[in-house]
């Protein structure tokens, strides 16, 4: 471990450790089976064996190193940043895997199909929401947060257009709900506010409660999935 650090290899290590955090704030995770993972640029990363996000980690920009206790014959991997003072600790009980890379990877990623790009195509092609959609501003802020696309229907009614790059279920509907709600508080009363979620396609119950709101769904996808 100590070898690949000082060589700036990815270190990964699985076994039995307990994590103990001070900086920000301060934590303690009992002993449990975890893989770990320290990265050349510093991040160290715990993971368990659910989720997708670590339990615990440190950002890029970390020193790290190796400890051996000589009275408890602990191994321990310490992570340290000076701004904000931190320390992650990982105390290793017993190690069932070690693995060391050296890591060529100069490319960045490319992303198609963001809500971004989304957004882009519907104010390039409005009508893919409906025909006589003018979308009139981006981001448009609301006490209920910012709406993707504000604009107007072919008969001056106010639409609100909430984006979306993938299948989406209630949650979604939820959201535009606040905000066509948020825009009718803030409207004159004789504005007709209309709520449109604009994603490939959406549940059965996300459909049942568009139609029960009162809002509307049209289908597009994002540049590059059709």
């Amino acid at each position: 471990m100590a070898d690949a650090l000082a060589g700036g290899d990815l270190l990964t290590v699985f076994g039995r450790c307990a994590v103990d955090y001070e900086g920000r704030a301060s934590s303690t995770l009992g002993p449990g089976d975890r893989h770990v993972t320290a990265k050349p640029d510093g991040t160290v990363l715990v993971h368990t064996d659910e989720g997708q996000q670590p339990v615990n980690w440190q950002p890029p920009g970390c020193s790290q190193r190796v400890e051996r206790d000589a009275d408890d014959d602990a191994l321990r991997l310490v992570s340290t940043r000076a701004n904000p003072d931190e320390e992650l600790v990982v105390a290793f009980e017993s190690v069932r895997q070690v693995s060391a890379f050296a890591v060529d990877d100069g490319e960045s990623l490319s992303l198609t199909g963001s809500e971004a790009d989304l957004r882009q195509r519907i104010l390039e092609s409005p009508g893919l929401v409906e025909p006589g959609f003018q979308p009139l501003v981006t981001e448009r802020r609301t006490a209920a947060g910012a709406v993707d696309i504000f604009g107007e229907d072919a008969d001056g009614n106010v639409v609100v257009v909430e984006l979306k790059r993938k299948r989406v279920g209630p949650d979604a509907v939820g959201q535009l709900s606040r905000y066509v709600d948020a825009l009718e508080r803030d409207l004159h009363a004789d504005a007709t506010v209309r709520g449109i979620l604009v994603a490939p396609s959406v549940t059965e119950r996300a459909r049942r409660m568009l139609a029960e709101r009162g809002l509307e769904f049209s289908a597009v996808e994002p540049p590059g999935e059709d």
